[in-house]
């Protein structure tokens, strides 16, 4: 038997409030079965603050593949129970900016998804840690963690990326740049800074950031935007967002294992899109974590 191949039996579990959860619940559904996965149990979540319990139920009752419907904040907050368990997170990327699927170079319609789901392959990825919580994709600390919780969540449905754009806008009026105190546990490097990300894998916002970040590499990075200017903060997402040869001049990567972070202020951190921690933090790789549904080329 074939060691990469993925099971055909699975549990679905779609975040309904996400933006387009709802609505492609039954589509889904549909084009799971029709494509040859068996859905031992199919679960429309219409409160996020229950997906992990529905993950962690579908895990230990022996789910082989779990299929797992939303934006970048479903996947992070429920990846972590599948880590150590065989068995296989599979995405449907119904999300904002869906940075995870980017990474693992999935479509981002749901026949495509559902595709990759029937036809590819079991790949073995990596997982960020801020602290001890595991993270798939990327983490933020300036305006993203900013935006993240303040974002009405009406203008972030019906708008998308559009809508974090018009509200990051907003919140750059009020926005102060911060020092940075950064330490591998040998070197400490301290810096002005107006964003610190810190990628698993090379998108955040739907943007990719990083040509350094690889989710089998074995390390984490810390990208930091350089200096006090927040139209140098603006210009950086911009030469990213349109891959211009000038993309890398405002930012400094560190490429490690385990880093740790600290801010003068203290500044809060979103982890794939939720603001859920505070500096002074430990980021690490959690190497060759959990296996994924991947592309079979």
């Amino acid at each position: 038997m074939e060691t990469n191949a993925l099971p055909r039996d699975a549990v679905l579990v779609v975040n309904a409030h996400s933006r387009k959860g709802e609505a492609l619940f039954h589509e889904a559904k549909e084009k799971l079965e029709a494509a040859g996965i068996t859905l031992i149990a199919a679960h429309p979540v219409r409160d996020p603050s229950t997906l992990n319990d529905v993950v962690r139920a579908a895990v230990e009752q022996g789910a082989p593949m779990v299929i797992v419907g939303g934006g970048d904040g479903s996947m992070s907050g429920t990846v972590d129970e599948v880590v150590g368990k065989d068995c296989v997170f599979a995405v449907l990327p119904l999300g904002t900016a869906n940075s995870f699927a980017r990474t693992l170079g999935l479509p981002l319609d749901l026949d495509g998804a559902v595709r990759v789901i029937a036809t590819g392959k079991r790949r073995r990825v990596d997982l960020g840690m801020i602290n001890q919580d595991y993270f798939v994709n990327a983490a933020s600390i300036g305006l993203s963690p900013m935006i993240g919780q303040t974002v009405p969540h009406k203008l972030k449905r019906y708008l998308g990326r559009v809508g974090y754009l018009l509200w990051a806008v907003k919140c750059s009026i009020n926005f102060r740049p911060f020092r940075l105190i950064i330490s591998d546990g040998g070197n400490e490097r301290r810096m002005w800074s107006t964003e610190v990300r810190v990628l698993n894998g090379a998108y955040h916002g739907g943007v990719e950031l990083s040509e350094s970040a690889d989710i089998q590499s074995g390390t984490i990075v810390i990208q930091a935007v350089v200096g006090r200017s927040r139209m140098r903060l603006a210009w950086d997402w911009y030469t990213k967002f349109f891959k211009m040869r000038d993309r890398n001049a405002h930012t400094e990567e560190f490429i490690g294992k385990s880093f740790h972070l600290d801010t003068r202020p203290k500044l809060r951190i979103s982890i794939d899109g939720e603001v859920l921690a505070t500096t002074p933090v430990t980021v690490k790789i959690a190497a060759h974590a959990i296996d994924v549904a991947a592309p079979a080329t």
